[in-house]
């Protein structure tokens, strides 16, 4: 049930881009918005574009706070090979500049 969380968590937290996203809980995200995409584009072209649309502004904000997670700045998402490296790595353990690492979540 990872991918429910991971999900509730991008919708959530949609507009909070100062603190840090953990790398399961991006890569369940990053995987609902390419499945869901795919899925949708089956039934209707237009309804995977108000899919995508209406997961663009969480996606994006999920991605600048798994940056911060590794201890680097958002703007490395714009750098198209460079960031699934970076969002690939693990974490910081402990506190870095972007805050304390997430809380454990509860199902």
């Amino acid at each position: 049930m990872p991918i429910v969380v991971a999900v509730k968590t991008g919708f959530i937290n949609y507009l909070n881009f100062r603190t840090r996203a953990r790398r399961n809980d991006f890569w369940w995200w990053f995987l609902f918005v390419i499945v869901g995409e795919l899925i949708l584009n089956g039934f209707s072209s237009s309804i995977a574009n108000i899919f995508g649309l209406a997961t663009l502004v969480p996606h994006v904000m999920f991605g600048i706070r798994r940056m911060h997670d590794t201890n680097r700045r958002g703007w490395w998402c714009l750098v198209p090979i460079v960031n699934l490296v970076f969002w690939a790595q693990p974490g910081t353990d402990g506190e870095n500049r972007f805050g304390p690492p997430p809380p454990p979540l509860s199902l």
